[in-house]
């Protein structure tokens, strides 16, 4: 196997004299009582704290979220309209109707609801009814529909979580990550800004019953604009939320807490803690040359990397130890090189937490050498290679 695929080349940079940014790990001096946290500042990525963030645990209502995220991909595809309606089948009802004594919309039996209805039962009310009309409206059968959220999961990225049925009701397939309900609810962001209004929507009727929105936090008025909450026998009590204010956006995922009661008081405190805590710090201005990447069988030996953004971070205010990033590409890059080639990833830590990860490109020319270059270019490539 040539040495370029086998291994990356690392460049460390001190940016200590870059940023004047010294930092300890961020979650230092402040902890939460959940067995599973990831925050991350959302507009950056920079992550804030984070313990078990990859843990595969009980999915509970969180699974909520991707059936959301499958619904408004549906809806901006053109698939069904929200004007749409689907029948309430006796199995919805059922299992996630009145009779369930779970979170529902108390969708009536053999009636017919609208997409847009239904959308807010699932955001505002959680409803586990609503989740399965939707699921056997689009998909034909609720099973389906899972393997429909996963497909998508696995799309957007998310390799851990699994999903056997729409609602997350107890199932051993249904799974997730903190970390990757993080990135399922930027994505939510990001891609259907529009639809965030029903999670912000502070009540909803349905068959005569007016249900409060059942997200504890957006009462707290802590800049809460969504998500959901969740809760298994396994896994105890989790929670998704957003959170915009004082011109910071954070996206925090919870799980393993004991009670409702520490989900909403945890919540409120590490929320707090990071917008007070926290400050925003440029390491690298965009077009910047952060590193040189050498270059084989080229005119010239190296090209600049830079990225194509403002390379920002949020860090503790009271910092004490410095930062360090590394370049990571696959060694050598090959001439001929053009301005903005995607080639490697700058990676930034704080002490082992891993901060952010942002994509580097090249920011120079570099043509084709002569023979006698590249044929000692050739020679160091054997010799690293042998090595």
């Amino acid at each position: 196997m040539p040495v370029r695929l086998a291994a990356s080349l690392l460049f460390l940079l001190s940016l200590f004299a870059v940023a004047h940014a010294q930092s300890a790990a961020p979650q230092a001096g402040f902890d939460v009582k959940a067995k599973q946290v990831y925050l991350i500042e959302a507009e950056t990525g920079t992550v804030l704290f984070a313990r078990g963030e990859d843990d595969a645990v009980p999915a509970a209502s969180l699974a909520k979220l991707m059936t959301a995220a499958t619904v408004f991909k549906a809806l901006a595809a053109g698939e069904i309209t929200p004007d749409t309606q689907y029948p309430v089948t006796e199995y919805a009802w059922r299992t996630g109707g009145a009779p369930s004594r779970t979170s529902t919309m108390f969708a009536a039996l053999k009636s017919s609801v609208r997409v847009e209805d239904l959308v807010r039962g699932v955001t505002v009310q959680f409803a586990n009814d609503a989740c399965i009309i939707l699921a056997e409206g689009m998909a034909g059968s609720e099973a389906a529909f899972a393997e429909r959220m996963t497909k998508e999961a696995r799309a957007l990225g998310l390799v851990k979580s699994t999903f056997a049925n729409a609602t997350g009701l107890p199932n051993p397939t249904n799974k997730v990550t903190m970390r990757e309900m993080v990135t399922l609810a930027r994505h939510l962001q990001t891609t259907y800004p529009d639809a965030m209004r029903y999670y912000l929507e502070p009540e909803f009727e349905w068959n005569k019953i007016r249900q409060r929105n059942r997200n504890p936090l957006l009462a707290l008025n802590i800049g809460v604009t969504g998500f959901v909450t969740g809760f298994s026998e396994e896994g105890g009590y989790s929670i998704v939320a957003s959170v915009n204010r004082d011109g910071k956006h954070l996206l925090l995922a919870m799980g393993g807490l004991e009670n409702d009661k520490v989900r909403v008081e945890e919540s409120r405190r590490i929320i707090e803690w990071a917008l007070s805590s926290f400050e925003r710090r440029t390491l690298f201005k965009e077009g910047e040359t952060i590193a040189d990447a050498s270059v084989y069988g080229g005119d010239t030996s190296t090209v600049p990397l830079v990225a194509g953004e403002h390379v920002d971070v949020f860090l503790p205010k009271d910092n004490s130890q410095r930062l360090v990033a590394r370049v990571v590409y696959t060694w050598p890059v090959r001439a001929p090189v053009q301005p903005g080639q995607a080639v490697g990833t700058l990676k930034i830590w704080n002490d082992k937490q891993l901060l952010r990860e942002v994509p580097v490109k090249t920011a120079g020319t570099v043509g084709e050498g002569t023979l006698r270059a590249r044929a000692l270019d050739a020679l160091i490539e054997l010799f690293f290679f042998w090595i």
